[in-house]
């Protein structure tokens, strides 16, 4: 099989591995630095796997880990100042139950919440529809981001 040499920037830190070409992003992320990012159904389908790269949000389980060479690459773990408010109001929202999908949902929250900006509930609507949740409803979720915009 062959490799090759990444090198990224995970969470503000420079990281270094040796990965097979074909390898997803979300594996390197979940199984070599052991980073919580979700691999649910691996097609992109369910947005548990999305991360922020370079401060987009992408589905690490489409993404091969050579494709993120050279990049910044945000995990839930990354988020420092969001996560906090973000985690609060997801709490005090009942925003998740079984929280598989919980990372997902905070990077999306977090794409959304970007240099101050303060989304209506059609643009948070807009912004987690590529997100699945199986235990929840949305209602929730969108209470809790649009809670987290106004405490921000």
């Amino acid at each position: 099989m062959q490799t090759r040499t990444v090198e990224m920037t995970v969470n503000g830190k420079t990281c270094s591995c040796s990965v097979p070409v074909t390898q997803p992003l979300a594996v390197v992320l979940r199984d070599r630095f052991r980073l919580s990012t979700s691999i649910s159904c691996g097609e992109g389908n369910c947005g548990s796997c999305s991360v922020l790269l370079d401060g987009q949000p992408v589905r690490s389980c489409l993404m091969l880990a050579v494709q993120a060479s050279g990049r910044a690459v945000t995990t839930v773990e990354g988020l420092d100042l969001q996560l906090p408010r973000l985690q609060k109001a997801f709490c005090q929202n009942h925003a998740v139950q079984c929280g598989f999908c919980a990372p997902g949902f905070t990077i999306a929250a977090a794409a959304l919440l970007q240099n101050g900006f303060r989304p209506s509930e059609a643009e948070i609507r807009e912004g987690i529809k590529g997100h699945l949740c199986r235990c929840s409803g949305y209602a929730g979720l969108v209470a809790a981001i649009l809670q987290a915009a106004a405490d921000g």
